[in-house]
């Protein structure tokens, strides 16, 4: 197991649309005098889930700001395919087919389903192909489609995860970020999800998942990057760093 990340894997579904690599190089954050991140360093490829774990305050939500364009880096790189996408604001990254569903869902609770599902489609190329996308996300979550005049305060903690993830891919997203998805879920919820996640990876969609559900996570995802204070303390086959020293010293404290 290594602190430096290998090549990415190769999760591909067979329908694939245009796919997407990320790449994070070296990435340096700090708030204030304090500095968040120290040299990250990850990847991510169309097709393939990679999951971020570590303790609380390792930087897992810093890392995703960032890469969203809602931090400035101080040093490093983001690269989407071969364009750096560091410096640029968080609608252009969206433009470029990278999307993140942020912790908390942060939903419209006022607006009906459909408009929150509208409102992720706000630039030009996602609102010209509006119905095409709503009917993708009703397709992938029928149930949103029956509750689509309701209020977003109206659903189950499961369905207003199932809305944040729709909101996000109408999009049309190349790469989704998922900051703790499981978080406030029931278990039948959180199974529901995981196929969400595996079918979005089908289709050639990339996805980087973090949060507090490590076992879950992990389960998930093919390759997982361990965060500690800011830094990737180790790199691995997610199945490998689940059942790794190093992951129980990092959230247990054992030895």
């Amino acid at each position: 197991m290594s602190a430096g990340p290998p090549g990415p894997g190769s999760a591909r579904g067979a329908a694939e649309p245009v796919q997407a690599c990320l790449r994070v190089e070296e990435l340096a954050v700090f708030y204030g005098a304090a500095q968040a991140l120290v040299g990250v360093s990850l990847e991510l490829s169309g097709g393939e889930v990679v999951a971020a774990v570590g303790p609380n305050g390792s930087g897992k939500s810093t890392l995703f700001r960032t890469i969203q364009g809602l931090l400035p880096a101080r040093d490093g790189q983001i690269r989407l395919d071969t364009d750096r996408i560091d410096g640029l604001q968080a609608h252009e990254v969206v433009a470029r087919g990278l999307t993140s569903i942020p912790e908390g869902r942060r939903l419209f609770p006022d607006m009906t389903v459909a408009e929150n599902l509208e409102v992720g489609a706000y630039l030009p190329a996602a609102r010209s192909r509006l119905a095409e996308g709503l009917e993708q996300v009703y397709a992938l979550f029928p149930v949103l489609r029956v509750k689509r005049a309701l209020l977003a305060a109206a659903l189950s903690g499961g369905e207003q995860q199932m809305l944040a993830v729709g909101r996000g891919l109408m999009g049309r997203p190349r790469i989704l970020l998922l900051d703790d998805p499981f978080m406030g879920l029931e278990p039948r919820a959180m199974t529901a999800l995981g196929e969400t996640v595996r079918a979005l990876a089908a289709r050639g969609i990339g996805l980087l998942i973090a949060g507090q559900h490590v076992r879950r996570i992990l389960g998930l995802a093919t390759r997982a990057y361990l965060l500690e204070q800011g830094r990737i303390t180790a790199h691995a086959p997610a199945g490998d760093l689940l059942h790794s020293a190093e992951l129980r010293q990092a959230l247990l404290g054992a030895g």
